[in-house]
């Protein structure tokens, strides 16, 4: 079995990579532009992995010489299996992460590729809040609040996708010092509706790690 190495949003810049790079190769005829493209792809994935040596260096710079839909197609899933998974967890851990509500609703972990998302959230349509879990600094944190669907499409905070988006609204932990016990502050921000999808097209973690850390304070 292979050493896992690219995490989800690591894929997603690699695909997002490849995929300009194909959309040149099918729309550009000028060599000199598809060089420069090719050389720009493959320096783009290269700083992902500065560290990479050897064989695996090399899968993964292959890309600035492929040519078809297809190879292209392969040479992703040949790096499926380096994939980094998220942390497994158990209800029973995602309950204590959220101790308060005695009525957690929990989602289907069964039903779920560990492989394929940076964060893990659910929605309660019941109650209109959104549960959304991370491994922040190696320990797993969750954050619960309300989300509110804005029936109209922008960016995504997370993903900066342009996809149909929710008000997600938590309560920020952090108390001022001598704060009255009525104080709260909250922190919100847009986010995609579809989480899996999010997860499908986030590149960069540092919007969520700042939101996160901004909640907890």
């Amino acid at each position: 079995m292979c050493e896992t190495f690219i995490r989800n949003h690591e894929f997603n810049y690699i695909k997002k990579q490849a995929d300009f790079l194909l959309h040149t190769l099918r729309t550009t005829a000028d060599p000199k532009v598809l060089e420069s493209v090719r050389l720009a792809t493959e320096a783009k994935i290269a700083e992902l992995f500065p560290d990479m040596t050897g064989a695996i260096r090399q899968q993964l710079l292959q890309v600035a010489g492929l040519t078809t839909a297809e190879d292209f197609h392969e040479y992703l899933k040949q790096l499926e299996p380096y994939l980094v998974e998220f942390p497994q967890v158990s209800a029973k851990q995602l309950q204590k992460l959220f101790p308060k509500n005695k009525k957690l609703k929990l989602p289907d972990l069964s039903g779920i590729d560990f492989r394929w998302i940076s964060y893990l959230s659910w929605n309660d349509i019941s109650t209109n809040k959104l549960y959304l879990v991370y491994p922040l600094g190696g320990q797993l944190v969750g954050i619960e609040g309300r989300y509110m669907p804005t029936n109209k499409r922008n960016y995504c905070f997370v993903c900066n996708k342009y996809k149909e988006l929710a008000l997600f609204t938590a309560i920020s932990r952090k108390r001022p010092a001598n704060a009255s016990p009525d104080y709260f502050k909250s922190v919100g921000n847009y986010l995609c509706l579809d989480g899996h999808d999010c997860n499908r097209s986030i590149t960069d973690l540092a919007p969520l790690e700042r939101f996160i850390e901004h909640v907890n304070g």
